[in-house]
């Protein structure tokens, strides 16, 4: 048995230890319950024989123990009815419902219905029966098999919630080692094609070959740094978002299909909020991208900012096939995707860079089947004195 398989083992092995604990307990509890309702039983069984005793005593009956246990009957709510159904004496019933004789014939009814009634024998033609409700403390402990099982069901969902929690932060750091591996095996190599730039320079090769070379090298020192920064704070400044939406918009007008009409409305002052600029155009690639699969490669795709007192707002409309409203939030998920390749990463990645990193919100802010979806970015602007 390896280590990972040790630990789900103990996971396991603590979860249905505790899981059997409470299922004993509630088991007790019902056991506890039915005892104490069959002492009430027999204490009404001596309860009436002590009654149907006093009934047939003389006077040379000795009726002190007689009394002591017709006495002792305290707390089992009880009404005694003679064989023509009239109602003979009430015990431990609230003065308010003895007072009202409609009242007490719906309580009679009531426990009527929680225990058979004791049949009372005195004699030919004269067969009195004896109602009794459960007592004070009976009906307390009825519930308490349906508060243990609350609690199971409380507990179960605690440890679910537990163990999704968990297995989520290992997918996390998982994905994260993986980013932070990747950024270091391209660092390389790509240390390797700077060096090859230099020397094509020496070697008076056509300039603009090597200018875009090195916007690809330049390209590639970007990716570095974004999966460098994955499972890590990155570092925020002061960055004019509206400039910084340009960058990245320019960027991908020049390296995405003509087919793609970008447009692009911004507002003409400046607007400064706490940003990473390499995930921040992550971002804004990964719902660009996403965008253009969902028009298949062919449509309009606008870009806007707008802002109020405490937030700006970036929006990116596409025209492509749309969003079912039922998975506004789930597009988010680790995982999720409607490509058959997809690794469902970019949208769970945006969330995480505007939400986590930048204390903002990302979400479908519309969508229609066939027309079209828009994306939001909320982000707090800084004020002047920031």
């Amino acid at each position: 048995m390896n280590f990972s398989d040790e630990r789900k083992f103990r996971r396991w092995f603590i979860i249905f230890s505790a899981i059997t604990l409470i299922i004993l307990i509630v088991w007790n509890a019902v056991i506890f319950f039915q005892r104490l309702k069959e002492d009430e039983r027999k204490k009404m069984n001596i309860w009436a024989a002590a009654q149907v005793s006093l009934d047939q005593a003389d006077d040379n009956t000795d009726l002190d123990l007689t009394l002591t246990i017709i006495n002792s009957n305290t707390s089992l709510p009880t009404v005694w009815v003679d064989e023509n159904g009239e109602i003979v004496d009430v015990l431990n019933v609230p003065q308010e419902i003895i007072s009202d004789e409609e009242k007490l014939e719906i309580y009679l009814d009531q426990i009527k219905d929680e225990n058979a009634p004791v049949v009372m024998d005195l004699g030919p033609g004269k067969e009195h029966l004896v109602y009794y409700g459960n007592s004070p403390l009976l009906n307390k402990l009825k519930y308490y098999p349906l508060v243990l099982l609350v609690i199971i069901i409380l507990f179960i969902a605690v440890i679910y919630f537990f163990y999704t929690t968990t297995k989520s932060s290992e997918q996390n750091k998982l994905w994260a080692g993986m980013a932070k591996e990747t950024a270091h095996q391209i660092g390389t190599p790509l240390s390797s094609l700077i060096g090859w730039i230099e020397i094509l320079k020496q070697e008076k090769v056509d300039r603009s070959y090597l200018s875009e070379m090195q916007k690809d090298i330049d390209r590639l020192k970007t990716i570095t740094e974004r999966f460098s920064k994955i499972g890590s704070a990155p570092t925020l400044q002061s960055v004019n978002i509206v400039e910084q939406t340009r960058v990245s918009f320019d960027y991908l007008k020049t390296r995405s299909s003509k087919l793609i009409n970008f447009s692009l409305s911004l507002p003409n002052e400046v607007i400064y909020v706490n940003l990473n600029k390499q995930l921040f155009s992550w971002t804004i690639e990964n719902l660009v991208k996403n965008a253009i699969d969902a028009m298949r490669g062919k449509g309009d795709l606008h870009i806007r900012i707008n802002q109020d007192s405490k937030c700006v707002h970036i929006f990116i409309q596409d025209s492509g096939k749309g969003i079912p409203k039922d998975k506004f939030r789930q597009i988010f998920e680790p995982g999720y995707s409607t490509k058959k390749r997809g690794w469902g990463l970019g949208l769970s990645l945006s969330r995480r860079i505007i939400e986590q990193y930048h204390n903002g919100k990302i979400k479908v802010s519309q969508s229609q089947i066939n027309k079209g979806t828009t994306f939001q970015i909320t982000l707090p602007k800084l004020k002047p004195s920031e």
